[in-house]
């Protein structure tokens, strides 16, 4: 309705300088600041809508209309109009907004929802029109965070990948092969190395960096990674749309029992495979979007739409032990659960932090590094060799990363990393590379016992790379880890006495 104006609940006993001062103190914490922004479409709706502000102003400049119906408004965002960016004045209106917050509330981006519908022009999407060309070059706006949904329900509105060098992007794909996978769906491991280095068949082109993808397993729309793992089908019957509402394919998996249940077989899978696809996302290349509530298994009770649920559906119950005690209905298993699942995420969260190779800018495409003649990426089979792609079933694989060989001198990163996956649901020997001269393998994490501490593997002190071949017999053999059913581990090289 205003592109200016924050919604009245932000605003608290001290209004907007309230805001000004919330944003201050999360930046004060190292906290950035995203506003995701709706310029796509108004609150007006379609023709037949009330008339609030743009369409009793210019009705015809403020929207898109039908060329052969000028009454009627094109609905390229499905949410009754699509505003017209196109006109210079609406352009202007939108880039005065972008700056207003940025100077006035000092947010640090923006994601722009439904983005292609921006950068539409006469003859559909086009990266360099007005509107990403006016972006790039404003001086208040350029050097912002912008993140866009590359997407809209018109012609051609499917952009994954299109858009310009310094913009990063929403990656469902990345959502629904990491869900995919782990479901078990025959032929999705190809994708997923794909998605755990940054997506570069999408992205690795015109000097993007490897932050380009924004990865997600979910979203405010659709399920969260509770309700993922608890329902096959999606349940919005609380919306009173018969359940109309929501996406109809959430490649979801109930493992066994569709919603809550006390059976310990199926919580103890369903908390495993949520820990797989957390970890899938911190720990792959790109940029990794944590959907609020998935870090304590909240769950909406398989409502995969419940922006309209302003009650216990929609709202987050923050795992302290008195949130719980004044949330009703709560039960002891799912304060465990959500705990367990906060300190786990935390985990994750420190992990990334602490390895830069979990974290390039650049993308990695099994370059030999000059420092040391390695490749910055190695994939491996469980039998220690290259993986067999072809096979259909594949489902235990080893993906080690190293610095990019394509870092400047010098730069290169020395973290040396190894994500180990068994899809399975039955135990895999792995055989382990060897660490570099001097370093052994330490399990960092594992989703199969996740509050179990680092722990060092055991090695052989004469096989490492850059190590003297061995001479003596039985020597030199590599080291064999063996992966739980549906487990992920993240090894990392590191000194034994670290």
């Amino acid at each position: 309705l205003g592109f200016f104006a924050p919604a009245q609940r932000y605003l608290g006993p001290s209004g907007e300088s309230g805001i000004v001062a919330a944003i201050d103190r999360l930046h004060d914490a190292g906290i950035e600041v995203i506003l995701d922004v709706v310029y796509n479409h108004t609150a007006e709706g379609g023709a037949m809508g009330p008339t609030l502000s743009f369409r009793g102003l210019d009705n015809a400049s403020y929207y898109r209309l039908m060329p052969d119906d000028p009454r009627a408004h094109i609905d390229d965002t499905g949410c009754g109009n699509t505003v017209n960016v196109g006109h210079p004045f609406v352009l202007r209106l939108v880039l005065d907004s972008l700056r207003h917050w940025v100077q006035h509330y000092r947010v640090d981006g923006f994601r722009f929802d439904l983005a292609t519908t921006l950068a539409r022009e006469a003859d559909g999407y086009d990266r360099h029109g007005g509107f990403l060309d006016a972006l790039r070059q404003d001086p208040v706006l350029a050097d912002v965070k912008l993140i866009m949904e590359p997407w809209d329900l018109g012609p051609g509105g499917y952009q994954l990948g299109a858009w310009p060098a310094g913009m990063a992007e929403w990656n469902d794909r990345f959502r629904d092969d990491v869900r995919r996978f782990w479901r078990g769906d025959d032929g999705t491991v190809q994708a997923l190395a794909a998605r755990l280095l940054g997506s570069a068949d999408i992205f690795d082109h015109r000097g993007r960096p490897a932050f380009s993808s924004i990865n997600f397993v979910t979203a405010h729309d659709g399920f969260t990674l509770a309700d993922l793992t608890a329902y096959g089908q999606k349940h919005n019957e609380a919306n009173r749309e018969d359940n109309r509402d929501g996406h109809g394919e959430n490649l979801s998996d109930n493992l066994g029992h569709e919603g809550p249940t006390a059976d310990p077989a199926i919580r103890a899978r369903r908390g495993r495979r949520r820990r797989n696809m957390l970890a899938t996302l911190l720990l792959s290349q790109g940029t990794p979007m944590l959907l609020g509530g998935d870090e304590v298994a909240n769950g909406q009770d398989g409502n995969n739409n419940a922006y309209c649920q302003d009650n216990q559906t929609g709202w987050i119950a923050w795992p302290s032990e008195q949130a719980f005690d004044d949330c009703a209905g709560i039960a002891a298993e799912e304060r465990a659960d959500a705990l367990a699942m906060l300190a786990f995420a935390a985990r994750l969260i420190r992990l990334r932090q602490a390895h830069p190779a979990l974290r390039q800018s650049r993308f990695l495409h099994a370059q030999i590094r000059s420092a040391d003649g390695y490749p910055d990426v190695e994939w491996i089979g469980s039998d220690g060799k290259p993986p067999a792609w072809d096979d259909p079933a594949l489902g235990a694989i080893g993906l080690r990363l190293r610095g990019s060989a394509e870092a400047p001198p010098g730069a290169q990163l020395e973290n040396d990393v190894l994500i180990a996956i068994n899809r399975g649901g039955a135990e895999t020997a792995f055989k382990l590379p060897q660490p570099p001269h001097g370093l052994i393998w330490w399990c960092e994490i594992d989703t199969a016992a996740p509050d179990a501490p680092a722990r060092a593997l055991p090695s052989d002190e004469t096989s490492h790379e850059g190590a003297k071949p061995s001479r003596r017999p039985g020597r030199g053999s590599r080291p064999t880890l063996t992966l739980a059913p549906e487990s992920l581990m993240l090894l990392a090289a590191r000194p034994p006495s670290a």
